[in-house]
């Protein structure tokens, strides 16, 4: 099977703390033998074991899946989202995004705009950023005291705790590109007019604390990586191999719930549709 093993290789361990530097954001150790052109016959089954996957959930409508995707700027959320989950059907799958908080979500608690878009039974959720952005850009930018981004360690953990009991399993998914890839990504979108609209001066701020980012995601991971919540570290700088790896996680999560189609109680020889 394709990038067998995705669950494992990437998966951070409950309690072990990461160093970033010291993952290659362009390997590609699971799909050695072949590039992009090769991995599209196994990236076209995997679409539709996914799709074949989520048929069931929706139908059982018992379980919940919720998958949070983080990056930095440039590090291909959009595209993982569009390439990986495109065969869905819409009905069952919905993607959230977190964006600067406005007047009214400020004035409650910062999980208030969150807990409203988790999934409900037979729902596929993405979180294209996430609750994460309000520990990383409070902690990074100095949005608010220390005091304020260390408590939102344990509200998340805990967050995270009380979906899981209530029967949302959890998928949190940090696409890992380097400084110099993401260079030539914002560059792309300065010489390519019809990609000037991607384009965010702000993204030019963000990447002068790239080392404070880091940072923050090493310390963010590794204390919220949980056995009910697990982060996985996906290398990003190919993006066939991105899709490729989120693609095997989300068919290796799904396939482990063991869902079923759900059972009829009339048999169908008995019907007749007529004429």
């Amino acid at each position: 099977m394709p990038v067998e093993g995705a669950l494992e290789k990437y998966l951070v361990e409950p309690g072990s703390k990461i160093d970033l530097g010291k993952i290659d954001s362009g390997e590609r150790e699971l799909f050695k033998d072949g590039g992009k052109e090769e991995s599209a016959d196994a990236f076209d089954k995997l679409q539709d074991e996914l799709q074949q996957l989520q048929k069931v959930l929706y139908a059982q409508n018992k379980h919940r899946i919720l998958v949070v995707i983080q990056a930095m700027d440039t590090g291909g959320k959009d595209g993982c989202i569009k390439h990986v989950f495109s065969r869905i059907d819409p009905q069952g799958v919905h993607v959230r995004s977190f964006k600067k908080p406005d007047e009214e979500e400020l004035a409650r608690d910062f999980l208030w705009r969150v807990h409203d878009k988790v999934p409900r039974d037979g729902q596929l959720v993405i979180f294209n950023r996430s609750h994460y952005e309000d520990i990383l850009a409070v902690k990074v930018k100095k949005l608010f005291p220390e005091k304020v981004w260390k408590q939102r360690y344990r509200h998340v953990v805990e967050f995270e705790r009380m979906l899981a009991e209530e029967g949302t399993t959890i998928v949190k998914i940090y696409l890992h590109i380097s400084k110099d890839e993401q260079k030539e990504r914002l560059e792309s979108r300065l010489e390519n007019p019809n990609k000037h609209w991607k384009f965010n001066p702000d993204d030019l701020k963000d990447r002068a604390l790239w080392t404070d980012f880091m940072e923050t995601y090493e310390d963010l991971i590794s204390k919220t990586s949980t056995k009910y919540a697990p982060w996985y570290v996906v290398p990003a700088n190919r993006k066939w191999y991105r899709n490729l790896v989120v693609a095997r996680i989300m068919v290796d999560t799904m396939k482990k719930l063991d869902m079923k189609f759900p059972e009829i109680d009339w048999d169908p020889s008995e019907m007749s549709v007529g004429d």
